[in-house]
């Protein structure tokens, strides 16, 4: 048995690459995952690609809107009231937008990243806090990106959407160091950054096999590591940034 055998997990943004191969890694290890997007063929693509790959997964689906409010909330009530407990949330909604120059840069672009990236992750992490209290081992999870700790001139917005998202992130850290404890006084449940570079998909590499792909995380190693989160304790977790590319 894995650490991850009986958890439940939902995975937002599942229909994108990182998002696969999070649902595949997670399901190949006996977790129950639910996976969240709000295009449902896309979405139903992923799940069906889960399980072809993983015979026998635990897998499910939920076309969902994260910039309702209201609709993420329901959804977690759900997600608890049907299994008895959520274990993990994994934010892997993405998007980038940036300009030539710091001139250029668009209002509308912060606009774009402030509700893709930075409201969604408000709406999940705080409909989910409480089950993730209440987990036994809860754990939160984001992908942020270099780029939030050394902007660019161009890229302003996608920085400071992704400063902003790690954020409300150590906030909610914050908030599991003083609502969950062990028996010893430890946190049980943990909220972590994921900072990188990029991704890279094997679909890429294999279009362009003489590409270096310099820092790029691929989608498996990001895959592993938040599979891997449960191996590790909470107090050890919570409010750290775990680098998959060089600082």
């Amino acid at each position: 048995m894995s650490a991850l055998t009986g958890k439940v997990i939902a995975v937002a943004g599942a229909s994108g690459p990182a998002g696969q191969a999070v649902l595949r890694r997670l399901a190949a290890a006996g977790a129950t995952v639910i996976g969240a997007d709000i295009d449902p063929q896309r979405l139903d693509a992923a799940v069906d690609h889960v399980r072809t790959a993983v015979p026998g997964a635990r897998i499910s689906s939920q076309v969902i809107d994260l910039l309702d409010p209201q609709e993420v909330h329901d959804w977690a009530d759900h997600l608890e009231a049907e299994h008895g407990h959520v274990d993990g949330v994994f934010h892997l909604v993405g998007g980038w937008r940036g300009s030539k120059t710091f001139f250029d840069s668009r209002i509308d672009d912060w606009d774009f990243l402030h509700d893709r990236v930075v409201r969604t992750l408000q709406h999940t992490s705080l409909a989910f806090q409480p089950a993730l209290v209440r987990s036994e081992a809860g754990r939160y999870a984001i992908v942020s990106a270099a780029a939030a700790h050394k902007p660019t001139a161009g890229g302003a917005a996608y920085a400071a959407a992704k400063a902003a998202s790690e954020a409300w992130t150590l906030s909610m850290a914050d908030s599991f160091k003083k609502e969950t404890t062990s028996a010893d006084g430890e946190p049980t449940a943990a909220a972590a950054i994921l900072v990188i570079k990029a991704l890279v998909t094997p679909e890429m590499r294999a279009e362009k096999p003489e590409a270096k792909f310099a820092g790029f995380t691929d989608t498996a190693d990001l895959a592993e590591t938040l599979a891997g989160l449960w191996d590790r304790p909470a107090a050890e977790l919570n409010g750290q940034h775990l680098w998959l590319t060089a600082r």
